[in-house]
């Protein structure tokens, strides 16, 4: 996996997290992320850049990009926070169908949009990302071992 991009709705609270795990996990990969609505180039949300510094990572660069047919067609996954924002971008983007899945996929959870909730909202979607990503990162280190 060379590249891989994480869209949410705004690109200011859960996909710039999520970015921001998965850059730090894979270094040597590309990390992005982008919003379906994005609320173009806005910052990442405050609390989230405050829950990702209690975790080492720095996302206070970060401003929201709007999701193009580009950018899915580019990347090797495309990690969405529900069903509804997969099913949406799989209509927009039919050619990148096959690498496009929930972050919660192997979790079996959706990831709740914390945009305007109190910190609580922001810890438990940081709670589901983390186990979820954990899932995709144990997949990606298989497919590197696998034999060509």
């Amino acid at each position: 996996m060379n590249t891989i991009l994480v869209i949410c709705e705004g690109n200011i609270c859960r996909s710039p997290m999520a970015e921001g795990l998965l850059a730090r996990a894979l270094p040597r990969s590309r990390v992005a992320s982008a919003g379906l609505g994005a609320l173009v180039g806005f910052p990442a949300d405050e609390t989230a850049v405050r829950l990702m510094v209690e975790r080492g990572i720095d996302i206070s660069g970060h401003r929201a990009v709007q999701v193009t047919r580009d950018m899915c067609l580019r990347s090797d996954l495309v990690l969405t926070m529900d069903n509804d924002q997969r099913k949406r971008l799989e209509e927009s983007y039919p050619q990148a169908c096959g690498r496009i899945f929930r972050v919660g996929e192997f979790i079996k959870e959706d990831v709740p949009d914390p945009y305007r909730q109190p910190e609580g909202m922001f810890r438990i979607s940081l709670a589901l990302l983390e186990p979820g990503i954990r899932e995709w990162l144990k997949r990606i280190e298989q497919l590197a071992q696998a034999p060509a």
